[in-house]
Order: structure tokens, then sequence, then C-alpha cells
């Protein structure tokens, strides 16, 4: 059996709404700290690799620095160095566009 004394506060209740309320709270900081900033930068990765034309001045993940010679769906063709080197890769290892085809005119 069981005995309370009067002066003893039963803890069923309010435990369970704070553990709750505290789960609800690390997956909103979950949320806004890590997997909304994720998807945002993917989002901006996928605009810069569709924008990405003929011309352009790119910089791949490897560091390779050159021109974009010709574009297929999955690959682009690269144009680099002096002596006008072609080398092929895939686009999602472009980082960036350092110099826009139309702005290099």
């Amino acid at each position: 059996m069981f005995y309370f004394l009067e002066g003893e506060p039963q803890n069923t209740g309010g435990s369970a709404i704070i553990t709750i309320v505290m789960l609800v709270a690390m997956i909103a900081i979950f949320y806004f700290l890590m997997w909304r900033p994720q998807k945002k930068q993917e989002k901006q990765t996928k605009a810069m690799l569709d924008s990405l034309a003929v011309g352009d001045e790119v910089t791949t993940i490897g560091g390779i620095i050159g021109k974009v010679v010709s574009i297929k769906e999955e690959t682009v063709l690269i144009e680099t160095g002096r002596d006008k080197t072609r080398i092929r890769f895939l686009r999602t290892a472009i980082r960036n566009i350092d110099v826009k085809a139309e702005d290099a005119e």
C-alpha cells in the first residue's frame, strides 16, 4: 500500500508537460539552426548550377579554375590553362561561378 502525506505534492501531470515542451523546443531549435539553413543552401546551389552557361568562368570542388566550353545534361566541359586543356566534370562538381559569360564581355 502507498500512503501519501497531505503535505507532499504529487508529480503526475506537471513533469509530463515540461518534458513535452522541452522536446518541442529542441525540435524547433534543430529545425531553425540546422535543417532550414541546409535547405536554403541546397536551393542556392541548385539555382547556381541551373544558371550555368557556356563562357562562364568556374571553380570546381577540386580547385580547378576554367571556362565552360559545353554543357550536357549531367556533365560540363571546362577549358583550362594556356594550352586549352579540356576536362569533363559532373555538373555537381562545380563549386561556384566566378565570372558570368555576359560579365566577361
